[in-house]
């Protein structure tokens, strides 16, 4: 699970940080406790490492159904092995639900910037001549490309291709620096 058998004989002072962080979550895992407390566990682990551990910490928690309180600055570790989630901010509450609730119903600003990625899109209300709101907020897959007509028109300043998506950054007069994300 953890892939550690090659480093079975090596020395605990032989072992990489990430190394060390799997031999701690091994520890917890025999023991079969009724509570977990990971404080970052896949920080220090390569990217494929992390998934496949991440993947393995949610069939644990299926199969022991062990209360799991789990820290971590990554979105997407929250996101695929949460049931629920709690935003801190300088150790305040931002806001408690389920991830989706988060992404569809942000509480605030802090929370819709902090959940999704790429992250939402900001834009003053008075810049778009609303009133009655001081910021609205767009995320990038909402927003369609159009070559002829369009709310906001723009010039692309960058692309990147990620194989499933395409990241398009867009600088407009109108509204400033805004995020697409387009699903090709």
């Amino acid at each position: 699970m953890l892939s550690l058998e090659p480093y079975l004989e090596r020395r605990p002072a032989e072992l990489s940080g990430g190394q060390r962080q799997r031999v701690a979550i091994g520890r917890a895992i025999v023991r079969e406790p009724s509570l977990f407390l990971f404080d970052e566990p896949l920080s220090n682990l390569d990217a494929a490492l992390r998934v496949q551990t991440r993947l393995e910490i949610a069939a644990l928690h299926r199969r022991l159904k062990a209360t799991m309180i789990y820290v971590t600055h990554d979105q997407v570790e929250a996101m695929t092995l949460a049931d629920k989630i709690v935003v801190l901010s300088a150790g305040a509450v931002e806001q408690v639900g389920s991830p989706m609730e988060l992404y569809n119903r942000p509480a605030n600003l802090f929370v819709a910037g902090f959940i999704g990625s790429p992250q939402m899109n900001f834009v003053e209300a008075g810049r778009l001549g609303e009133s009655g709101y001081q910021t609205l907020g767009v995320r990038p897959e909402h927003i369609t490309l159009s070559r002829d007509s369009g709310t906001w028109s723009g010039k692309v300043v960058h692309v990147e291709h990620l194989g499933a998506d395409t990241i398009v950054y867009i600088e407009s007069d109108a509204v400033g620096m805004i995020t697409v994300r387009m699903f090709r």
